[in-house]
């Protein structure tokens, strides 16, 4: 199945750098549907901006790492979990995108996450 949604965690990801933000406005103007999965109860509007679903807080009655969060978010996005590639900088809660069925990169590096990214999603 071919990936066509990205969805990313906030703190500790979008705060990361440039290049990381560049690569979400990447992503959407290849088609790719975006998601911004976050704890955090408020982002900037500029940052909220990027992104086709914003799931602040607990919005969905679920909080990360269950990993219905990374289901329903998909299913706001039109996806399936399985063609959503998710970023999170925690190892918890990519065990739980994982645990959903979703396709993970653990946010380390600016660098490293902005390759790996660019590979699944074919912006490379």
């Amino acid at each position: 199945m071919a990936l066509r949604g990205l969805v990313m965690d906030f703190g500790g990801v979008l705060t990361d750098g440039p290049d990381v933000l560049d690569l979400v406005r990447r992503a959407r103007a290849a088609g790719c549907r975006t998601a911004l999965v976050s704890d955090a109860h408020v982002v900037p509007d500029e940052v909220a901006a990027l992104f086709d679903v914003l799931v602040l807080g607990p919005a969905l009655g679920v909080r990360k790492p269950d990993p219905e969060v990374f289901r329903l978010t998909a299913d706001r996005l039109g996806l399936g979990v399985d063609e959503c590639v998710v970023v999170d900088d925690l190892a918890v809660n990519v065990r739980g995108a994982r645990a959903a069925g979703a396709v993970v990169v653990h946010h380390v590096d600016p660098d490293r996450t902005v390759d790996e990214v660019e590979v699944l999603l074919g912006l490379a």
